[in-house]
């Protein structure tokens, strides 16, 4: 860690919150530093010092995991579920760490997803400036028009004042009553893809994540994890922009 660095970045790093929520935890007057509640948004704080958040004691992780997992359908992304439906975490128990997923995919999607306890690695690879393309297989409903594939590739509205940045689209087998379909976003809006393909006339099937970046689910067997190769963690703290 470095030796002196701001109260904002030490919570986020600790994965307490995103740098900008971490602020308002701080002016909230919610943060103390060795006993001393602090407001200063400029504060400035180590390793040796004492930071607790609502009284609870705030660690940064000695151990760096990056974890890739192939999430099956039937599990939430979120630590605790009201429903008590099971956690992708329920499917990594011997990591001795909490951990934490960068970006979400919902209840009945699949496929890659990564979860680590570096706060300052998902905040910079979930940050919407990176621009991180997120690879999507998709079974739709009928078949895409050339309009239709225009349409998604140019930005499509999926509600009132929302219209989603250009996407990546090819058709990879096409029937009469279903299609799958290759689609890339580097957004993160709430089931966008399948609002995304709502939005032209199709509905969404199945659905699967395949690939972040440049590193690919390959061939992961379903609910099965590994760690990260130190050239995939690099990968994606480059950012579309600089790959």
């Amino acid at each position: 860690m470095e030796k002196d660095i701001r109260l904002q970045k030490y919570l986020a790093m600790a994965n307490v919150a995103s740098r900008r929520a971490s602020e308002q935890l701080i002016l909230d007057a919610r943060v103390s530093v060795n006993g001393e509640i602090v407001t200063e948004l400029g504060t400035k704080v180590s390793e040796t010092d004492e930071i607790k958040v609502d009284g609870v004691t705030v660690h940064l992780a000695k151990k760096k995991y990056y974890i890739m997992l192939n999430k099956p359908v039937g599990y939430v992304t979120t630590a605790k579920d009201q429903f008590l439906r099971p956690t992708v975490f329920d499917l990594v128990k011997d990591i001795d760490d909490r951990l934490f997923s960068v970006g979400r995919l919902d209840y009945d999607t699949e496929g890659l997803l990564i979860l680590t306890n570096d706060g300052d690695f998902t905040q910079k690879i979930s940050h919407p400036s990176h621009q991180t393309e997120k690879t999507y297989h998709a079974v739709i409903s009928g078949s895409l028009s050339r309009e239709d594939i225009n349409n998604l590739k140019s930005g499509v509205r999926i509600e009132k004042g929302v219209v989603t940045a250009p996407a990546k689209v090819k058709v990879l087998e096409s029937e009469k009553n279903a299609s799958l379909v290759e689609i890339i976003i580097h957004e993160g809006r709430n089931r966008q893809v399948r609002r995304m393909f709502e939005a032209v006339g199709h509905r969404v099937l199945e659905l699967k994540r395949v690939a972040i970046a440049n590193v690919v689910i390959g061939n992961l067997p379903l609910g099965k994890w590994r760690h990260l190769r130190e050239a995939e963690i690099n990968n994606l703290l480059k950012g579309k922009n600089q790959q």
